[in-house]
């Protein structure tokens, strides 16, 4: 017979973890509509909400609006459910999300043309506490799943990953003393990122709900909207971006507002760009390493920095078909595809690529990501990518393909000069020139959808 166990309120908050850590009343969580809402604004919104929700075990979240997004995240926690965070808000991939949590249903703050099955919208959140309002904040279990990311599908099939209250405290901890080693604390966010992806649910969904720490309620796209986005908050400012977003920022000529830093991930940091953007808008840009099964385990100076610091407590052990990982957050080990050599005794290491990149053909060893960078290093090429073909030629080799961007060349002109960068077996068996690659919200490139732009060339 199953015990059944009952825990005072009081037992319940000491076997949990607080929603909001520093919290005072009047401490400033997010920036919405050129205005400051205070942590006592913020809860009055998160207990509105969670009054409204239905029962259920998990919501697919998919508001845009990042102080929505933060208001839902914690109040379907609240709930004792999981926030369900989709590798995109693409109606198929929403569907694929649901249809994998029977019974579940989504939450968003806008009204949606094709809304998916048992969609709430979000009030307006606009109701300010009364000064009789009384403080308190709310504590989660530490083993609740709050979240369950999924993976973005660039090397495959997205997956689900499943994020404890407990482990989303214990990763917090390694980007806020990287952070506030280069810009203290107190300090205020922009990101271009969207908040359903792990990168982006770290640095601006867990560092102002954890931390002395505000974030801007929208995500800027074009690279006006990014300054007007950093005008709107006061110095420190922290802009979180990726390597696609950073270089169109650059190449805009647009002024920003002084930043105290820049934040990077989701691809790889060329460092001519690094060392342009530290140039063009001055502050450290420090890039982190992690994963959606790891979050984020290590940091960077791109401009400066080849060897990756690791995270307090984190430790890699190098495996022949990629690197272990051991961290707080990890219950258990997990095996990344990555492949590192340590340094420092182990506690920085060499990114050398991944396992599932590396090409062997005639004898002779290469990567796709050296192809890809050589590829980019083309003058005229203003992106692109190379990658591998599902199946195998009648010799048995899997080939390779590239598609690129370049408006003023052809293909058969960079063709000619990849054969001057890279062995003649390792040059791409197709080479297309696209108009733009089907790049998600973070930046990253989907498998299936660089198969299918392939294909739909043919």
């Amino acid at each position: 017979m199953a015990i059944v166990y009952e825990f005072s309120r009081q037992e319940q908050a000491a076997l949990g973890l607080p929603l909001l850590a520093a919290g005072h009343p009047e401490r400033t969580v997010a920036w919405r509509h050129g205005k400051a809402v205070s942590a006592q604004a913020f809860l009055a919104h998160v207990h509105e909400v969670a009054e409204q929700l239905p029962p259920a075990a998990t919501a697919v979240n998919l508001c845009e609006d990042r102080y929505a997004f933060l208001v839902a995240f914690c109040a379907i926690a609240l709930r004792g459910q999981a926030n369900l965070l989709p590798p995109s808000r693409a109606h198929q991939a929403v569907s694929e999300v649901m249809a994998a949590h029977p019974g579940c249903y989504a939450v968003g703050e806008l009204a949606l043309d094709e809304a998916p099955p048992h969609y709430r919208q979000l009030p307006a959140l606009s109701a300010a506490p009364t000064a009789g309002d009384h403080f308190e904040v709310p504590s989660i279990p530490a083993d609740q799943v709050v979240a369950i990311g999924y993976t973005s599908g660039s090397t495959g099939v997205p997956k689900g990953n499943a994020k404890t209250w407990a482990s989303f405290h214990a990763s917090n901890g390694g980007n806020q003393r990287m952070l506030q080693a280069a810009v203290g604390v107190g300090y205020h966010v922009v990101a271009t990122v969207p908040p359903q992806h792990m990168y982006g649910m770290e640095m601006t969904v867990l560092l102002p709900l954890l931390g002395e720490v505000s974030v801007h309620a929208g995500r800027p796209f074009f690279p006006a909207d990014v300054a007007a986005a950093l005008a709107d908050i006061p110095a420190p400012r922290v802009l979180v971006i990726t390597p696609v977003h950073l270089r169109a920022l650059i190449e805009s000529g647009v002024s920003l507002p002084p930043i105290a830093a820049m934040v990077s991930a989701t691809a790889p940091m060329p460092l001519e760009l690094a060392q342009a953007a530290e140039a063009r808008f001055g502050g450290p840009l420090l890039e982190v390493f992690g994963s959606t099964e790891t979050c984020v385990i290590a940091s960077r100076r791109a401009a400066g920095d080849e060897l990756w610091t690791l995270y307090d407590e984190v430790q890699l052990h190098p495996q022949p078909d990629g690197t272990q990982v051991r961290a707080p957050q990890l219950e258990q080990p997990i095996t990344l595809a990555d492949l590192v050599t340590l340094h420092d005794g182990g506690r920085r290491f060499r990114l050398c690529g991944r396992h599932a990149d590396l090409l062997e053909i005639a004898g002779k060893r290469a990567s796709l990501g050296d192809l890809t960078h050589r590829l980019l290093a083309i003058p005229g090429v203003t992106d692109g990518v190379v990658f591998q073909l599902d199946g195998n030629d009648a010799m048995g080799v899997q080939r390779i393909a590239a598609l690129a961007v370049a408006p003023d060349l052809d293909e058969q002109t960079i063709v000619e000069a990849l054969r001057r960068a890279v062995d003649p077996v390792f040059l791409p068996r197709r080479l297309t020139l696209v108009a733009a690659l089907p790049r998600n919200e973070t930046g990253k490139l989907p498998r299936a959808a660089l198969q299918a732009l392939l294909e739909g060339r043919e």
